[in-house]
């Protein structure tokens, strides 16, 4: 795993903590659920955290650095 690597998995996970709690916050202004902001970055994290160890895997906007064991 290079640098690469690592700076895609980043930029991943904190797209998806965003996408996660701004989601989590849009069913509270629609009145779907009553949700604070220790819930909405809850949810972002939980998401962010996910985002991080399915990218352990590979990642398709990096195709040359793929963990080690992994497939080509």
């Amino acid at each position: 795993m290079n640098a690469d690597f690592w700076k895609a998995v980043a930029i991943r996970a904190i797209r998806t903590f965003a996408e996660g709690m701004l989601g989590a916050l849009g069913t509270t202004v629609a009145g779907v659920t009553e949700m604070d902001w220790i819930g909405a970055a809850s949810v972002g994290a939980s998401a962010a955290i996910i985002s991080v160890l399915i990218a352990l895997k590979g990642l398709p906007e990096v195709p040359k650095a793929l963990p080690e064991g992994g497939d080509e």
